[in-house]
């Protein structure tokens, strides 16, 4: 989907088309631009009860702009208005305040994000079934065996979708088209926002070799800057190294996959199901918090993200056994624990105890930017093999045991 969260609140605020818009920080909160509207036209026009059939009316200059912004509040995601000023996903608001302080800030409404994410997944199923759910706003899909599905090299029935979504719910999507998975989601950014690309084997040299390894789903920053120590600038650069060279420097298991994803090798099939191996909660702070001055906040915190976490796997039928916690200072290095447990949980009370033991192997004498708490390992609930009660041991305490009671059951 294009600019996904960033359309579906286009949808709501028309007036807004061709603005750079960004969604971030934290949820919507219409009292407060209802008040200002309210003061701005007193004659009642804006009541709580018409509010929401009359969001296209808005004046733009009643939403809030960045210029001057501060906080910890990230991007979600920006228009493309708002894209070509250098503002992506996950960039801090503070930064993007200085790159584009006229662009307009909404907060998040994950409730609307996720009724149009299961409208559109709806819609492509009625026409091709073989379908992999990829997140919010993001799929798979085999054409194989679709009727029609290869005319056009793909392109009729990649047309057809984007005029059923579209039809449907007002937002464009953009297809890549290609033989696996690995080439099909780079084509997919091709030509955004609406476009089909369609790649053939034969294109490998001419589309895809002379693109930045990044492209490749799968190569992050840190591999990607030892690429560049080695003169490997382009996917095609990455070509032209032999397998045992990247085995030697890149690892066994790694180097042998980058060596087939650079000359556009993936097997991996469109699977209709899968299952998590993960659920986590985390929260970025509006300002860092140290684990004695701001004992009781961070309790809280703590407490909250250990029973969202459970209530996560009690809704979706999911257990786990490894229990994780992951906090990010003020200097935002990151650390992460976690423990394994002899059975499997979803219990609130139980993570929280295993995540609370967990933070005293780190150090809580530095200020805290985010905190985030993990179960993995995970299986149906029920199906995990029964096991006899064993004594916990407890871990080696780290030089973070001295404030361990800020994170006790009381």
């Amino acid at each position: 989907m294009d600019a996904f969260y960033a359309s579906c609140e286009l949808l709501r605020y028309p007036q807004l088309k061709g603005l750079p818009v960004v969604i971030g920080g934290g949820r919507r909160k219409e009292d407060d631009l209802l008040g200002k509207l309210q003061a701005a036209y007193p004659d009642g026009e804006w009541t709580e009860e018409t509010f929401a059939e009359r969001l296209d009316r808005i004046p733009v200059d009643f939403f809030p702009r960045i210029e001057g912004y501060t906080g910890r509040g990230v991007i979600t995601t920006a228009t493309y208005a708002a894209r070509q000023f250098g503002i992506g996903s996950a960039m801090g608001l503070m930064k993007a305040a200085k790159l584009c302080p006229q662009a307009i800030l909404l907060p998040v409404d994950f409730d609307r994000y996720r009724h149009y994410s299961r409208t559109f997944k709806s819609i492509i199923l009625d026409i091709a079934p073989v379908m992999q759910d990829r997140g919010v706003d993001e799929v798979y899909i085999d054409f194989t065996d679709v009727p029609g599905g290869q005319r056009e090299g793909g392109r009729v029935l990649a047309r057809l979708i984007q005029k059923s979504i579209f039809d449907a719910t007002g937002l464009t999507c953009s297809v890549g088209v290609a033989p696996n998975k690995l080439i099909a989601k780079m084509a997919s950014e091709f030509n955004k926002p609406n476009g089909i690309s369609i790649v053939h084997e034969a294109d490998l040299q001419t589309l895809i070799w002379p693109l930045a390894c990044r492209k490749i789903n799968g190569v992050g920053p840190k591999a990607d800057e030892k690429f560049k120590g080695f003169g490997i600038h382009t996917i095609g650069d990455l070509a032209a190294r032999e397998q045992h060279w990247l085995i030697e420097n890149f690892g066994k298991s790694y180097g042998a996959w980058l060596h087939e994803a650079a000359w556009g090798r993936d097997d991996r099939p469109v699977e209709t199901e899968s299952e998590p191996v993960s659920m986590s909660r985390e929260t970025t702070f509006e300002r860092d918090l140290h684990t004695v001055r701001d004992r009781a906040e961070l309790g809280a915190v703590f407490t909250r993200l250990c029973e969202q976490v459970a209530a996560d796997l009690q809704r979706k039928g999911y257990e786990g056994k490894t229990i994780g916690i992951k906090l990010r200072y003020d200097n935002f290095q990151a650390v992460t624990r976690d423990q394994s447990l002899p059975g499997y949980t979803a219990d609130a009370k139980q993570i929280r105890q295993i995540a609370g033991q967990c933070l005293t192997r780190v150090d809580l004498t530095r200020r805290i930017r985010l905190l985030g708490v993990r179960v993995g390992s995970l299986v149906k609930a029920g199906t995990a093999p029964a096991v006899v009660n064993q004594p916990m041991t407890a871990e080696e305490p780290g030089p973070g045991s001295q404030t361990q009671l800020l994170f006790t059951n009381d």
